[in-house]
């Protein structure tokens, strides 16, 4: 292990380790997103995301709404908090959310207050490294660990830049120092993309995109992902 100070890694109640995730992430209308959630199968490796764009449209109630059609699936609060870490937790666990989500780019006092106030609320920390060119310089600093790293290559970044790669290659420099971390690839719906990321032992995959499609059998379609993220 790299000779950083010590830190402590976060343990989640929910999620096992040597298990392979399903992240669906929802970002279009709140029907929409109800319509998508009722069609999905049961399993304990799904995680299902309220995502920003729907938070923002619709408030903390859209995480509400998705915790009270499935209460069986985890459900991420895609808050993004980048201040003011007590308030914007406080909001998602009375929503009932399994995770919240932090900026890689929030001030390290935000960052420990979010992951420490996270755990306290029996919800799992997800902090969102997207546009961090190093995120270990982010970890190093922190005296306890989150329980998910998304390393997240943006939507408006694929669209703009078609050679924009998914950064594979920290994945294992993260667990090469945080061991008990899990880590959570967004930014790749693409069946050969999901399949790179498990090679390169991601712990979970988000995918969106595919779930929008007019003509997608949400059941087989889950599935069919699932099978993909072994």
């Amino acid at each position: 292990m790299a000779q950083y100070h010590k830190t402590f890694e976060a343990f989640s109640e929910k999620l096992r380790a040597h298990t392979r995730y399903l992240h669906i992430a929802l970002n279009n209308t709140m029907d929409e997103a109800l319509r998508i959630t009722g069609q999905i199968p049961p399993s304990d490796r799904i995680l299902l995301e309220a995502g920003t764009p729907l938070i923002k449209q619709f408030g903390i109630d859209a995480v509400r709404a998705l915790k009270i059609r499935r209460p069986d699936l985890y459900v991420i609060a895609d808050i993004k908090c980048a201040d003011l870490s007590e308030k914007e937790i406080n909001l998602a666990q009375a929503a009932g959310a399994d995770a919240v989500t932090a900026v890689g780019t929030a001030p390290t006092a935000t960052l420990n207050a979010f992951i420490s106030l996270s755990a306290q609320y029996r919800m799992d920390s997800l902090i969102d490294m997207m546009n961090i060119k190093d995120p270990l310089t982010v970890l190093r600093e922190l005296p306890t660990q989150p329980t998910i790293v998304m390393l997240h290559r943006g939507v408006d970044e694929t669209q703009n830049n078609k050679e924009k790669q998914i950064p594979f290659y920290q994945i294992k420099q993260i667990k090469g120092n945080y061991s008990s971390v899990f880590i959570d690839i967004g930014g790749g719906d693409e069946f050969k993309e999901i399949q790179s990321a498990i090679f390169n032992d991601a712990d979970i995959v988000m995918v969106w995109k595919a779930f929008y499609q007019g003509d997608s059998n949400i059941p087989k379609l889950t599935q069919k992902f699932l099978e993909l993220v072994q």
